[in-house]
């Protein structure tokens, strides 16, 4: 088989058929590790096949302890130690099966529909104390229930994709005329009296990954830009290098910072999403610190030729590990769904001084399951009277206060608790797997 360079377009009937004559193989190893469920994955090699398979793996709750990345040339081989959110290895029982989510829905980090039970609203601009406070009374007002939302900030901007339904049908809103006049309002809301340039809705019915979505909102935002010194400054700022290795005709990054969950979805997919492909790369989160090497080239086969290209890329990858560096006090907050919800919650939030710095927000059900992350107005931890007082006002059983590094992932966490099995995780998924790579065409 010829190898074609990645700067020639491959023909998608002829990738296809390199697919279907190349047929991927994931193999999972639970004997070779003591500490790691090893996940290998070999494929025909075609843009994009890391970012897939690092999503597919952190779309299960999956921690990748250690990565092996090898797609130079025509194939793509890969091999993943991972855990489960508790450090543990898989397990071989089969209890799991009927709590397996399916890999037919990309839904990321919120609960959602399927795609076209929900109206899509997609919001960046500068952030301010208040502004989810908002834009949640706004839609509340125009009869829009929000049935899940993501909201993240970063160097004093907001990017948010929130999904709608109508207030009374419960379906998604189609109507133009009333669309126009959501991201009007909207828009009005975004821009205050300090953002009359920059800010931006979009409307769609479907559904997104929800989080590469918002890398791609902020990083269209520019929110890799200098920091100006406003509140949102991280904790701890990310050691990143980029280099070119001349001998091999690659960019060498290497990156060092504190290790959490999808760090390394978020550093593959915004080199991704520069244009970027990587050829090999190691990676090594078994401790508080995390290390990442890749050995990259842009799309049209060469590497970064310029210092200003190279201190893009560095900004860049910072603002990418820093945008889910949740800064405040993680408040989650579990009660009977109602239209309203979201309005009335974070209305208390800003008339008691607290600013959200990240939410996430999800429906089960009949059941609303949300988490903010808050800080009081300038930024500064919110002292505990306050937050007393918040939760007094909610409902003490409703609103509670959590340790962040104890805390599971609200969107894909099941209701009954144990182990990840081995055997429904890969033997009944394995061909789901591979149809959310794009690599088979069902999963009958």
């Amino acid at each position: 088989m010829e190898y074609w360079p990645p700067s020639v377009a491959v023909d998608d009937e002829f990738e296809k058929l390199v697919r279907r004559v190349n047929p991927p193989r994931v193999t999972v190893d639970n004997d070779s590790s003591k500490k790691a469920t090893l996940v290998k994955v070999d494929s025909a090699n075609k843009r994009g096949s890391l970012l897939e398979v690092v999503q597919v793996l952190t779309d299960m709750n999956l921690l990748i302890r250690r990565a092996y990345i090898s797609s130079d040339g025509e194939w793509f081989m890969d091999v993943f130690h991972v855990t489960d959110q508790y450090g543990n290895k898989l397990a071989q029982d089969d209890s799991l099966g009927p709590r397996v989510r399916s890999f037919r829905s990309r839904r990321s980090s919120v609960d959602v529909q399927s795609a076209m039970e929900h109206t899509t609203i997609e919001l960046t601009g500068r952030d301010r104390p208040g502004l989810l406070s908002e834009v949640s009374a706004v839609l509340a007002d125009l009869k829009c229930n929000v049935v899940a939302a993501e909201v993240w900030t970063h160097n004093s901007r907001m990017a948010s994709v929130v999904y709608i339904t109508d207030e009374a049908s419960g379906n998604p809103i189609d109507d133009p005329a009333r669309l126009d006049k959501v991201k009007q309002l909207l828009l009005y809301v975004l821009k205050g009296d300090m953002d009359k340039r920059s800010a931006n809705t979009a409307v769609s019915v479907g559904s997104t990954h929800t989080e590469r979505r918002l890398h791609q909102l902020m990083y269209a935002d520019r929110d890799y830009d200098a920091d100006d010194g406003s509140r949102g400054r991280a904790r701890g700022k990310p050691f990143v290098t980029v280099e070119n290795c001349r001998d091999k005709g690659y960019t060498v990054v290497y990156l060092r910072c504190q290790d959490r969950p999808k760090l390394i979805f978020d550093t593959v997919c915004t080199l991704t999403d520069m244009e970027y492909v990587v050829y090999h790369g190691t990676v090594i989160a078994e401790g508080p610190e995390a290390y990442q090497e890749y050995y990259i080239r842009h799309m049209d086969g060469y590497p970064i030729s310029s210092e200003a290209e190279r201190q893009r890329v560095i900004n860049c990858l910072e603002a990418a590990i820093k945008r889910r560096t949740s800064e405040g006090m993680r408040l989650e907050l579990c009660c009977e769904d109602r239209v309203g919800l979201l309005s009335d919650v974070t209305r208390i939030f800003r008339e008691n001084g607290l600013t959200v710095t990240r939410a996430e927000v999800t429906t089960r059900g009949s059941q609303a399951v949300n988490a903010f992350y808050v800080t009081d107005s300038s930024g500064k931890p919110v002292k505990s009277e306050t937050i007393e007082a918040v939760r007094n006002e909610i409902g003490l059983t409703i609103l509670r206060v959590t340790d962040d590094s104890q805390s599971k992932p609200l969107a894909h966490e099941s209701s009954t608790t144990g182990k990840f099995s081995l055997g429904n995780l890969f033997r009944s998924r394995s061909e789901k797997f591979l149809y959310n790579l794009g690599l088979i065409r069902s999963c009958s």
